[in-house]
């Protein structure tokens, strides 16, 4: 997904989103705010009301038990509410994936509970298929 489109992204949002898509990888709101000091920001309050926005839009994902936030890689996150990562804790790489089967026995349990989902994110720890293999 780009800033494309979402023209009304403000020119914050539009910054912190160029930050993400160009990482790489996870960035806390605090590096993200190291990197865009010569753009004007001074305060975390700034980035974390972009990425706020950035969430609300689906471009953004913010990974729990990272405290950290990553540009999406999937169209339509927003649409269907639900993201999944798996997340490697030896070399920190991040991959974003669908999991639709799995969503949908989630949601399926929701509905019969009668819980009112607002937003789905799945996060797997483990090794890489890299990281293994170099063992």
């Amino acid at each position: 997904m780009s800033a494309e489109t979402h023209p009304e992204l403000t020119k914050n949002q539009a910054l912190v989103f160029g930050s993400l898509s160009g990482a790489g990888g996870p960035l806390t709101a605090y590096a993200i705010l190291d990197q865009l000091r010569d753009d004007g920001f001074r305060a975390p309050l700034q980035v974390y009301r972009a990425l706020d926005k950035l969430v609300e839009y689906g471009m953004v994902h913010r990974l729990e038990s990272l405290n950290a936030f990553v540009a999406c890689a999937h169209t339509g996150c927003a649409a269907h509410g639900a993201a999944a990562f798996a997340i490697c804790e030896r070399c920190g790489d991040v991959s974003e994936f669908t999991p639709e089967k799995a969503i949908d026995l989630l949601r399926n349990w929701t509905e019969q509970q009668g819980f009112r989902l607002s937003r789905t994110t799945i996060e797997l720890r483990g090794t890489c298929k890299a990281c293994a293999s170099s063992n």
